[in-house]
């Protein structure tokens, strides 16, 4: 799309929005009700180990869930009805906020499958997940500076050194608490950068740099595992000899968790195949899972007929997608599959027809990552990837997810009703001119 406007010549026009617009995209707003009454249906039917665990009362955990539900669609609505050209300021106060819960779970967090990844709100009793907001701060972060950085045919060198030295930043975090989400993370950053333009030499070399600060990383582990090793047998050889006993902090031995990652690659590559395996401590979960599918068949065995939920771990929030199986069959699993491609096509539709880089970027990258994590939700349950948790966006029981998420999808509705889908110069001028003057770059795919 060729374009001749100025900031000269933009007149003082303000953006009428499209009557079909108005209330954003009804597409989006369905699906985002759908995944609500799934989840609502699911989780109160996955949450009966957790009751029977801790002894509660049935409705206690699925009212939790619910008020959850409910704070995420008070800050959607707020969102969606608040024009995506303020939320510029935001972008770089929430990428503060994100750092300073990162560094906080590392001083303070609370240990949940052997690593840091949630710290406690004193007073409120509310658990930050750094790792949730991680991924929606590195949306707009990548969003706000490739469209700042736009050039004729791509994105500038200055755009790519940002878009990367933050990722870095977020994953030497992440990577404490999880290799799924660090690999999450890299996976919504490069396809942030495709979307944005970023032109496939400069992709292989942030590649690279990333390969060697991975490199670099595991070479500092290992000499810490060494250590650690060390310091073990010299702790034995003292006991062994009656001398005074070194306990060992046991948060301090969980701190690592490659062993952990090492034990799970290696089961899944080389292991045998589940079905050749003896259920034990290290399986379970995963053949929980998919006794679970097996027992669902094509169309499931009902709402709230679940047999596995009261066997299989976390089933309301990493294997949620199991139970939904189980309950609605087949034909459920692929239904909610379906749900989360629709989004990142309808997504898609909406981004080319934007006027801007800047709210054309917002909306396919908030799509990929509510996707994105989806797939590897599914992926895990139905054993296409190693075990590991994460939540079904939306689905899942939580708490920081769910917010994270709802946010996503407000910021997808506030695209969708005030951004310009259309080529009227006169409302096309309006847009420009509200916008700030570096973010005034072209919908780059317009052109394709």
């Amino acid at each position: 799309m060729s374009s001749t406007i100025t900031p000269t010549s933009i007149e003082s026009t303000t953006v009428v929005t499209e009557e079909k617009n108005k209330k954003g995209d009804p597409f989006i707003w369905g699906i985002y009700i759908s995944l609500i009454l799934i989840s609502i249906i699911e989780c109160f039917s996955a949450s009966s180990r957790e009751i029977s665990g801790a002894g509660m009362d049935m409705y206690r955990p699925i009212m939790r869930h619910c008020i959850m539900l409910v704070m995420g669609f008070v800050l959607l609505f707020l969102i969606q009805r608040t024009d995506y050209k303020k939320f510029t300021p935001w972008i770089a106060l929430f990428a503060l906020a994100t750092l300073l819960s990162m560094v906080t779970v590392q001083l303070i967090g609370d240990y949940i499958n052997g690593a840091k990844r949630s710290f406690t709100l004193p007073g409120i009793g509310f658990s930050i997940q750094p790792a949730e907001m991680a991924k929606l701060s590195i949306v707009t972060l990548i969003a706000w500076f490739t469209a700042r950085n736009q050039m004729v045919k791509g994105v500038t060198n200055r755009g790519v050194t940002l878009c990367a030295i933050f990722v870095l930043i977020y994953c030497a975090f992440i990577f404490l608490q999880g290799l799924t989400n660090t690999m999450l993370l890299m996976g919504i950053s490069f396809s942030m950068m495709l979307i944005g333009g970023v032109q496939k030499r400069k992709i292989a070399i942030v590649i690279l740099v990333y390969a060697l600060a991975a490199g670099l990383f595991f070479f500092i582990k290992n000499i810490n595992d060494e250590k650690k090793e060390n310091l073990r047998t010299e702790i034995t050889a003292m006991n062994e000899y009656g001398e005074d006993t070194i306990i060992i902090d046991e948060k301090d031995d969980k701190a690592g968790r490659g062993n952990t990652w090492e034990q799970r690659l290696r089961r899944f590559f080389t292991g045998p195949d589940l079905i050749d395996q003896e259920m034990n401590g290290k399986n379970s979960q995963e053949m929980y899972a998919r006794i679970a599918q097996a027992h669902g068949g094509i169309t499931g065995v009902g709402p709230g007929n679940s047999r596995e939920c009261s066997r299989l771990p976390l089933a309301f929030s990493d294997y949620i997608y199991s139970i939904i199986i189980e309950e609605l069959g087949l034909i459920g699993g692929v239904v909610v599959l379906a749900l989360f491609l629709l989004l990142i096509a309808r997504a898609k539709m909406i981004a080319k027809k934007c006027s801007r880089a800047f709210p054309a970027l917002l909306i396919m990258g908030m799509a990929v990552m509510i996707t994105l994590q989806a797939f590897f939700h599914m992926g895990i349950n139905t054993g296409l990837f190693p075990v590991s948790g994460q939540p079904l966006p939306l689905i899942s029981m939580g708490g920081t997810s769910i917010l994270m998420v709802s946010i996503a999808f407000g910021v997808m509705l506030s695209v969708s009703r005030y951004a310009v889908q259309n080529n009227k110069i006169k409302e096309v001028k309006a847009e420009i001119r509200e916008l700030p003057e570096d973010l005034r770059a072209e919908n780059p795919y317009q052109s394709n």
